[in-house]
């Protein structure tokens, strides 16, 4: 590829105590790619990019953001470089709908200093018509929304300010086949939109759907990166377990 990554991780270290977390791992990734980052549980996936999400800055290593040199020391740093998490969590406020949700902390407000739902709710009826057309009970309360429809609302969240890197952890972790389906198509609808989104998932069918590319990570090292046209998942699968190769044919 000619172009500049959108990220670049190079040689970043983390060590808790004795144990090396994340050793001399080095990783990039394109606008409009997506990244399946793979491993065991505790391998050190989790670990680096909480040093791109600022949430855990690395001790050693460093980030470039479209070739240039980051400094992330926290998410609000990070935000600043246009990168936001999407936990499998949510983080979303259970009790209000999706426009509330959106612009929590950064309300629209009226000339006359009092908050502007009609304004709120149409930026997000914009926002999520992008990304899921046919998500239009924007106003009842996110609890009652189906998994897929809270991720529309995180995904929202997130690309309505200008992240231009989706960190997604376990995006499809606790949904059925159809809401698995739903966030599927967010997902390409960010690639074609240039978006590049880093995937950690466990789930192999998962990362081989939505990835371009698969980096598999092992006892805080990085086994190797490959294209995933280009490899298999038992191969896949081999990396992760055996922290080894395919041979090559």
């Amino acid at each position: 590829m000619g172009q500049i990554p959108l990220v670049e991780m190079k040689n970043m270290h983390k060590r808790f105590g004795g144990v090396h977390a994340v050793n001399n791992v080095s990783i990039d990734l394109y606008a409009g790619e997506v990244v399946g980052i793979v491993g065991h549980n505790g391998a050190g996936k989790t670990v680096l990019m909480k040093a791109l999400s600022g949430a855990t800055p690395c001790d050693e290593g460093e980030i470039l953001i479209n070739g240039e040199k980051a400094q992330i020391e926290s998410p609000r740093d990070a935000r600043k470089y246009g990168i936001e998490t999407i936990y499998q969590t949510l983080a979303l406020a259970d009790n209000l709908d999706a426009p509330s949700n959106l612009f929590m902390g950064r309300e629209i407000m009226t000339r006359y200093g009092t908050l502007n739902d009609r304004a709120m709710e149409n930026e997000t009826r914009k926002v999520i018509e992008r990304l899921n057309p046919n998500f239009t009970n924007i106003t009842d309360p996110v609890k009652t929304m189906s998994g897929g429809q809270r991720q529309s609302v995180a995904i929202a969240r997130a690309i309505y300010f200008n992240a231009r890197i989706l960190i997604m952890d376990e995006p499809t972790a606790a949904l059925g086949p159809h809401e698995t389906a739903m966030v599927s198509e967010l997902i390409k609808q960010l690639k074609s939109e240039g978006i590049g989104i880093f995937l950690i998932s466990h789930d192999l069918h998962d990362v081989f759907d939505l990835s371009n590319r698969v980096s598999v990570i092992k006892n805080g090292n990085l086994i190797g990166t490959r294209r995933t046209d280009e490899v298999s998942k038992d191969e896949v699968l081999g990396m992760i377990i055996m922290g080894k190769l395919p041979e090559a044919a």
